[in-house]
């Protein structure tokens, strides 16, 4: 698992200890969550690279966002973000995080997540793969050097 050994050794040179993430479903099918908690799994075991989920925004480095932004969760997922720690990032997951995907249009969701929230980096597929997403997390410390 190169990309995640790349993500532990920059998350340490960056922060001096493990990645923080926070995941937010703003109105996702679950799919994106369904790969995210892949990574927790025994295959790419992230908490082995020091990655950390976490329960509170306050505690988090990074914002995971999956699925279109639908009206019952736009004020929390702009709270969420507000309550994070700066520097922040967010990283949005899938297609519906970008485009809305098949829910695109309908009278429940208000939009993509950067419509709410700024985002540092998209992850494109449906849903992407539990490595996509590292490499999504990857590119956004990246960002995060370049600030």
């Amino acid at each position: 698992m190169v990309v995640a050994r790349e993500l532990a050794a920059r998350t340490r040179r960056l922060l001096g200890r493990a990645l923080a993430i926070r995941e937010v479903d703003a109105g996702s099918c679950n799919g994106c969550e369904l790969e995210i908690s892949g990574l927790t799994g025994p295959v790419y075991d992230s908490e082995r690279f020091g990655i950390h989920f976490v329960a509170s925004p306050r505690h988090a480095d990074l914002l995971l966002v999956t699925g279109p932004v639908t009206r019952n969760m736009e004020v929390p997922l702009r709270k969420t973000w507000e309550a994070t720690p700066a520097p922040k990032l967010v990283v949005a997951v899938g297609d519906c995080a970008r485009t809305c995907g098949v829910f695109a249009g309908s009278y429940a969701v208000v939009g993509s997540v950067d419509r709410v929230v700024p985002v540092d980096v998209f992850v494109d597929g449906c849903p992407p793969e539990p490595a996509d997403i590292l490499r999504g997390i990857l590119t956004a410390l990246d960002r995060r050097t370049a600030r």
